[in-house]
């Protein structure tokens, strides 16, 4: 199940369960516009208080107070690219963020080219960081379909796209999580209430005081499926962009320009609408949101931000239009 609410000053309803909650706080491309600032994407993570941020274009950390996002949860940040409109506002965020004295560490993941790029901003410009911060490649990982983080609860893997520099799309996903627990079954089997049950709940195995070993599985019910959420830009229409993205909860793609400049979109290495619903349709996915719009298409031009959803949606039907600070609450179906 997908929800989607926009507002900067909202909050977020912790008292429905969520499993992933992704805000938009960048959705125009090249430059910002009075309406859209350049790409940034943040991924809400409530279960593990953590939040996730793909691409930090430059005013990122004034999206951030304009907000309910708490930039002192950052943990990671995924680069898909190294164009300016992506990267040139992550110096300045890491900055700010040290400054707080909040963070315990912050890992960053994108193109060769981010470490020295960021080491030499903050060298040149004698700024100190006091917290971990590790960088890593991903193109060997997004060469060979292999993984680029995993932890117990979620995998993080990357492809290669078609664009003028090296560039990467990354799907964030949940793996299952044992079912619904039983309690009246934990109660029938003279189960003592507490810490154990915990790790029941998860599917473990636990020993109890009196010498028996209770399968956490036999208490719960089927597995129930994680969500999974990608993230794909800048690129123009290629197949592994498809694989990536095959049966996601959420696909958000790339739409710089409409169908009718489909020729220019070519030229420069960028998708159109249709392009990204084409994306979505051979990929099976839930929904698509369609971002990172030129500033051609603002209100009030010939062809806007509504005609490019249009064209979207010919082709495949649930295709929303990401605006800045806009909510998905993405959970399972």
């Amino acid at each position: 199940m997908i929800r989607t609410w926009l507002g900067p000053h909202g909050r977020f309803d912790a008292s429905a369960r969520c499993d992933v909650q992704v805000t938009f706080l960048g959705t125009s491309s090249g430059v910002p516009t009075r309406g859209r600032n350049v790409s940034s994407v943040a991924l809400r993570l409530p279960q593990r208080s953590e939040l996730w941020l793909f691409d930090c274009g430059e005013g990122t950390q004034h999206q951030f107070l304009r907000c309910d996002l708490r930039l002192s949860q950052l943990r990671r940040v995924f680069i898909t690219h190294m164009h300016g409109d992506h990267v040139f506002g992550l110096p300045g965020l890491l900055a700010s963020l040290g400054l707080g004295g909040t963070s315990n560490g912050v890992d960053l993941y994108g193109p060769d080219p981010l470490d020295a790029y960021l080491q030499g901003v903050l060298r040149t410009s004698s700024t100190r960081i006091g917290y971990p911060l590790a960088i890593h490649r991903v193109h060997e990982a997004a060469e060979q379909n292999s993984v680029v983080f995993e932890d117990d609860d979620l995998i993080v893997t990357a492809a290669p796209l078609n664009h003028r520099v090296p560039a990467y799309a990354y799907r964030v996903e949940q793996k299952p999580r044992a079912g619904r627990f039983d309690i009246d079954k934990a109660r029938e089997l003279q189960i003592p209430p507490g810490p154990v049950y915990a790790a029941l709940k998860r599917g473990e195995s636990v020993k109890l005081d009196d010498g028996r070993t209770i399968d956490g599985r036999t208490l719960c019910g089927p597995e129930q499926p994680g969500v999974s959420v990608v993230y794909c830009t800048d690129t123009v229409f290629c197949e592994a962009a498809v694989q990536l993205a095959q049966g996601a909860d959420l696909l958000i793609h790339e739409s710089t320009f409409s169908h009718a400049e489909a020729d220019m979109a070519f030229k420069r290495q960028h998708s159109t609408s249709t392009m990204a619903a084409q994306t979505a349709a051979e990929a099976g996915v839930k929904q698509l949101a369609l971002t990172h719009l030129s500033p051609r298409y603002a209100p009030g031009n010939a062809v806007t931000a509504d005609d490019l959803v249009a064209e979207a949606r010919a082709i495949f039907p649930n295709t929303i239009l990401a605006k800045d600070f806009l909510n998905v609450d993405v959970n399972p179906s």
